[in-house]
């Protein structure tokens, strides 16, 4: 066997790494992102609280923020995957 042999052999090896690590770190994002939209989804807004309609409106506008990163999120997943 060449060093040449090794070398390549460790590059890919640090590679598959590297891209294993990419795909955990992608997925637990998606999760974190995915259990604040259910904790959002849960929230029951008490209208008779004051500042309530901008909390419930804030809530919303967050929600839809953290689906916009899921679905890029989730491009990025694929194309490590693949």
């Amino acid at each position: 066997m060449y060093a040449h042999d090794v070398d390549c052999r460790g590059a890919k090896e640090d590679a598959m790494a590297q891209k294993k690590a990419t795909e955990i770190d992608l997925t637990e994002k998606l999760r974190h992102l995915h259990e604040l939209i259910a904790a959002l989804d849960r929230r029951v807004p008490r209208v008779e609280r004051v500042g309530e309609v901008s909390i419930a409106r804030e809530a919303v506008a967050l929600r839809n923020k953290a689906l916009q990163r899921i679905a890029i999120l989730e491009a990025k997943l694929a194309a490590a995957r693949s």
